[in-house]
Order: C-alpha cells, then sequence, then structure tokens
C-alpha cells in the first residue's frame, strides 16, 4: 500500500498535494523524488529564459541537478511548509522524501522547499499559515532576517 494520497490541498488552493494514506513513522521514506538528470549548464539555460516556470530543481552535485518538472514525478506535489513534516534526502544521483517526524493519516506531506534570502524571495510568497511562517518560501535558516525586516518595519509604523 502506499503511504500517500493525492488531493486537493490546503496550502495550495488552486493545486493539488500528497496526504498520508496510514500513520507514517518519523524516519519512513515515503516517496522517491524522480526526474531528468541535466547538467548545471542546462540548468542555467532553462533559468535564463522561463523565470515564471515552476522549480522542481535539485542540487545533485558539482556538475549535476535533478529536475523533477515532469509528469512522471509525483513527488512534485508535495507543498512547502514553515513547519513541514518531510525532507529530502539522497546519495549518489538519487533522491527521495523522508518523514522528519510522525505524521498522521490524512495530514498533508510537507517539505520545506528552503530557498535562500538572497534569492529574490518576495516572488515566492508562502502560503502555508503555521505559526513560524514568514509569509515567504524561505529556509528555515533564513526566516529569521525576513521576520526582522518585518518587526522593524512595524516598530517604525507604530510610533
Amino acid at each position: 500500500m502506499k503511504l500517500y494520497k493525492i488531493k486537493k490541498s490546503d496550502i495550495d488552493k488552486k493545486g493539488r498535494g500528497l496526504y498520508a494514506a496510514k500513520d507514517i513513522k518519523k524516519g519512513t521514506r515515503i516517496i522517491d523524488y524522480v526526474g531528468k538528470i541535466i547538467t548545471k549548464k542546462q540548468t542555467e539555460e532553462s533559468q535564463k529564459f522561463d523565470n515564471a516556470k515552476p522549480i522542481y530543481l535539485f542540487n545533485l552535485n558539482k556538475k549535476y541537478d535533478l529536475d523533477g518538472d515532469v509528469s512522471w514525478n509525483t513527488a512534485r506535489l508535495i507543498n512547502h511548509s514553515c513547519s513541514n513534516n518531510c525532507d529530502y534526502n539522497g546519495t549518489g544521483l538519487k533522491l527521495w522524501v523522508v518523514a522528519i517526524k510522525d505524521i498522521k493519516k490524512g495530514e498533508e506531506i510537507t517539505a520545506d522547499y528552503g530557498f535562500g534570502y538572497d534569492e529574490d524571495y518576495k516572488q515566492f510568497p508562502c502560503k502555508c499559515k503555521s505559526k513560524n511562517c514568514c509569509g515567504y518560501i524561505v529556509r528555515a535558516e533564513s526566516r529569521w532576517r525576513i521576520n526582522k525586516k518585518f518587526s522593524i518595519g512595524r516598530q517604525k509604523t507604530s510610533k
């Protein structure tokens, strides 16, 4: 039995997401993240011409990336959450999704997309509504920068 099912997402109201089909224990490998292995040069070329294209890229090593924007990659339906219950793991040219905490049956399977603060973070608004959400899809280690920026703005306007 698959550990997940595809349903309309609670996070991405226009799209779909993966949901736990049964209780999933922390450490469980849930699904492989598959796609096309492409060179860094191919990644640069694709980013140059199509900034509106969804990003399903993973850095595998110095030479190759994994482009998961393919119809046979069900894992691409996993939505971002600032309180994610999964993470990505891999070895060599293989990548998979693993539970980082226990997930209850019916709960949406989520990951931290891990975008850096230095990227144009404002073009990636977050819709997860978790209590530690900063409003943008930025990796956990960088969210404090945005929170600090917002709290300074609030202090100035509240005087």
